[in-house]
């Protein structure tokens, strides 16, 4: 254990007698410093025992001891231990004062204890504690390297390292999801410290941060991210009611060391798994859904015998979306494989493609995600069977093409595919496109009579009935008639052509 002023005091071979602050005896002794000058501060760390004898100190004025005791506690020395038999031969009883007064504990070194012997004791204390915990640690780097090679390592690990720290642990994937918690009720303690874990994932790994626990505990937590590549590949936290020591540090560091490891040796497997994606998707969209589950076998579960949804996501903004797509492939795999549902997610180039069953729950987190983050844009289709996933996939597409056309975070092709389509018109392209197909009957009825544009709006609502249209515009059919020859002179456009009139007409509701 760390050595302490009372172990010290109570050393048979030292000698040392407690003039004031015995109840602070208790601080730990970093190292050892004699100095004789009157501020020794700037050349101190702090949690050093100071030895002096006085030489240089005015020790019969109170101020100025007192002055001497605030600057050492300003240094943060844990005690001061006074020489005597040198140039004094007993120590000081202003400076006694001033170290009672500000509980600075004082310790009489009697002339038979060099000043070296104390220097011996605490640098063979400080080196023996050391050795204690890189001991404790390698045993403790045994332990965590046999859990971590058990059927269910990751699991092992983390309830070891909770174990030896007394308190608990957490591993967290790439998106920042919880994976896996000890003792079980940590779980819930670390899924609160979501954000705490966003912020690291943006400084590349390794990086590491320390921060307070989640309201209501008094948890000190530090966080560490795992991986060796630009973008962390996970993160682990450790919660702990006292700050951690040095062999506390050594578990830590080995606990990340092996879950870096495993987590680098399974990018392999993660890219091959990646690449049978991308090949059993082009399988599915060039209609081979039997091969594609001749290939897949077992790995995808049931995936290829229920009905499926397709989603394709996208950055909204090309410059600022890249790292939003690559979270939702994290998050969407992550939500898979924690409810154990088959899922297909392929990234495109800057895109992302899921497939997965219609009412699996990590395609509807996949969706809610996207629906919530401004930098993306995605597009879903309906629940289709396997043979049909080219269409879902084209259903997917138009989503996603309505999606970046209207600003939107997430359509379906529900939206799309069913109720009026009046709600499209309301698209910026179509706004002018009615403008400039309507631009010249309306110039014309800001200089001229004849009301054109309310004629052909007559007209058309009236399915080309004559006499039921101008009765609604109060003018004799034969009114109307010249108006509309007039709209087809203008237009140069013939309103016998259905084409034509359906293009009126909408450009007339998109208008409004």
């Amino acid at each position: 254990m760390p050595l302490t002023l009372a172990s010290l005091a109570h050393h048979s071979a030292l000698k040392l007698a407690v003039l004031a602050g015995g109840d602070r005896l208790d601080a730990q002794v970093r190292w050892v410093h004699t100095s004789e000058l009157d501020d020794p501060g700037p050349y101190l760390e702090g949690g050093e025992l100071l030895l002096t004898t006085g030489m240089k100190l005015d020790t019969e004025d109170p101020a100025a001891m007192r002055a001497y005791v605030r600057r050492l506690a300003g240094a943060r020395v844990v005690g001061l231990g006074f020489g005597v038999g040198v140039g004094h031969d007993s120590v000081p009883s202003a400076l006694v004062a001033a170290a009672e007064e500000a509980g600075l504990p004082l310790l009489e070194v009697p002339r038979p204890t060099p000043f070296i012997a104390i220097s011996k004791a605490v640098s063979a204390a400080v080196a023996a504690d050391q050795y204690k915990a890189v001991t404790a640690g390698f045993e403790a780097q045994r332990e965590l390297t046999r859990a971590a090679l058990a059927a269910d390592g990751t699991a092992a690990l983390l309830a070891r390292l909770a174990a030896h720290l007394d308190g608990w642990a957490a591993l967290y994937d790439a998106s920042g999801a919880v994976l896996a918690a000890a003792p079980e009720w940590a779980g819930r303690r670390a899924a609160r410290l979501a954000g705490e874990i966003d912020r690291l994932r943006d400084t590349p790994a390794p990086a590491s941060a320390a921060v307070a626990g989640p309201a209501g505990t008094e948890d000190r937590v530090e966080l560490q991210s795992l991986g060796t590549g630009r973008r962390p590949r996970g993160f682990l936290a450790v919660g702990t009611e006292e700050r951690l020591d040095t062999s506390a540090r050594y578990v830590v560091h080995a606990a990340v060391a092996l879950l870096t490891l495993s987590l680098e040796q399974s990018r392999t497997l993660q890219d091959a798994q990646a690449r049978l994606a991308a090949a059993l998707l082009r399988m599915l969209l060039a209609g081979e859904p039997a091969h594609a589950r001749a290939v897949a076998g077992r790995l995808y579960g049931g995936l290829f015998d229920q009905p499926v949804r397709v989603l394709i996501a996208e950055p909204a903004d090309p410059r600022t979306g890249s790292d939003a797509v690559t979270l939702l492939g994290e998050r969407a795999e992550a939500a898979a494989s924690r409810a154990g549902e088959p899922l297909l997610a392929v990234r495109e180039g800057e895109r992302l493609i899921v497939l997965a069953a219609a009412d699996a729950g990590a395609l509807a987190a996949a969706a809610d995600l996207a629906d919530a983050e401004d930098a993306l844009a995605a597009g879903l289709s309906a629940a289709a069977e396997v043979p049909d996933v080219p269409e879902a996939h084209q259903q997917a597409e138009r989503a996603l093409a309505v999606a970046l056309r209207r600003g939107r975070n997430l359509v379906e092709h529900d939206e799309v595919g069913a109720g009026s389509v009046m709600p499209l018109l309301a698209d910026d392209a179509v706004r002018a496109f009615a403008e400039g197909l309507l631009r010249p009957l309306r110039e014309h009825d800001s200089t001229s009579r004849g009301d054109l544009v309310a004629s052909l709006a007559a007209w058309l609502s009236h399915h080309g009935q004559w006499d039921a249209a101008a009765a609604d515009l109060g003018v004799h059919r034969h009114t109307l008639r010249y108006r509309m020859r007039r709209v087809e002179e203008i237009l140069g456009r013939s309103l016998d052509d259905p084409d034509v009139r359906m293009e009126l007409w909408l450009a007339l509701k998109a208008e409004g």
